[in-house]
């Protein structure tokens, strides 16, 4: 049966026609007759809780559900003898087609209230038919599956089907893919491939070459960070896993009080410490670049003249060697500067002007 509800939810999702082809396993004929006669009905997503299928079916096509006619009585004793004979798999297909019909048959003049008390009593049906004795062997149906046909039965999935939508992307360098909601790792070293990327409900998996090569399970929420598994991260990537605002402030403090300064400012400034992580870092190969002691010259230097410092202009300061300018060029530097251009004097300036006065 068609899953009417499931098209109503993508298509209010905002998924193209070809997705919900591919995720419901219905005609465009369907799925274009079902959203006009949702239209026509008013009808909007999401539907009234415990509205099912079936339900959803009648308001739609209120002239599908009509009774159908049985034409003609079926030949039981031909039915039944054709289920004894040794199944290949056309016979099985054909069997089954004929266990349908005699059910049907037998119900026809029934009438249910509901899905469940029909499905009660096609169970019963079905259970008569399996049990009824073969005419020309001893047994039946079910005691020739049990004995000869369950040893080779694949057992069933782990995790019931669901709906799935697939998409094609390129891995782009943060190698992550969106669900349309939130974004997931893949492995980086499919940074510039097509993969092949599977949404259903609860699950986001990711497919290159027909292989699956990343599983997340989907959050229904927006979330600010994409979901990244370390095994899917580069080397150098994964040490940003292990930082926290302690360690850097402890490394700070050995350095020096202005890097100190300057990595509070950095986690502070954000709206999470987090934000202030990467920054934290790049302070920190400078540091080992050029050194811990003119890393905190540096900073020092900045913090004469800056509130908001960068790790921009401490590396333009390492890079040009100003943080080796001798204290007395620095103090004529602080004295020229103005406040005509936004700019802080520096503590030195206002302790010359008290010891003038």
């Amino acid at each position: 049966m068609v899953d009417y509800l499931e098209i109503l939810r993508l298509k209010h999702l905002g998924y193209s026609q070809r997705q919900i082809i591919g995720s419901v396993g219905c005609s465009s004929h369907t799925i274009k007759d079902t959203w006009e006669a949702a239209q026509e009905q008013n009808l909007q997503w999401p539907m009234p809780e415990n509205t099912t299928n079936e339900e959803l079916k009648t308001i739609l096509f209120p002239n599908k559900n009509k009774p159908v006619q049985i034409f003609a009585e079926p030949d039981y004793a031909y039915i039944h003898g054709e289920l004894a004979k040794p199944k290949d798999k056309s016979h099985a297909e054909a069997a089954v087609r004929m266990a349908e019909t005699w059910i049907l048959a037998a119900l026809r003049n029934q009438k249910f209230f509901s899905l469940s008390e029909m499905r009660e009593a096609v169970a019963e049906k079905l259970e008569e038919l399996n049990t009824r004795a073969f005419t020309n062997r001893s047994g039946n149906r079910k005691t020739a599956y049990l004995e000869e046909e369950l040893q080779y039965m694949l057992p069933l999935p782990k995790t019931p089907y669901e709906a799935a939508v697939w998409s094609v992307a390129k891995v782009p360098n943060d190698y992550v893919v969106t669900d349309g909601l939130n974004k997931y790792s893949v492995p980086y070293v499919l940074i510039g491939e097509k993969v092949d990327i599977k949404v259903t409900r609860n699950i986001v998996e990711v497919f290159y070459q027909g292989s699956k090569v990343a599983s997340h399970k989907r959050m229904p929420s927006l979330h600010r960070d994409p979901i990244v598994k370390e095994e899917h991260m580069p080397q150098e990537h994964r040490k940003y896993l292990y930082y926290n605002a302690d360690s850097f402030i402890e490394w700070a403090t050995k350095v020096g009080p202005n890097t100190l300064k300057v990595v509070n400012f950095f986690l502070s400034s954000g709206k999470a410490p987090e934000q202030g992580y990467k920054s934290c870092a790049s302070l920190n190969k400078l540091a080992t670049r050029y050194s811990e002691e003119r890393l905190e010259k540096a900073c020092q230097r900045l913090l004469l003249y800056s509130s908001s410092p960068s790790v921009r202009n401490i590396n333009s300061i390492l890079k040009n060697g100003q943080d080796k300018v001798s204290t007395h060029t620095q103090e004529s530097v602080e004295t020229a500067q103005s406040n005509d251009y936004g700019l802080t004097r520096g503590a030195n300036y206002y302790r010359r002007r008290s010891e003038q006065q």
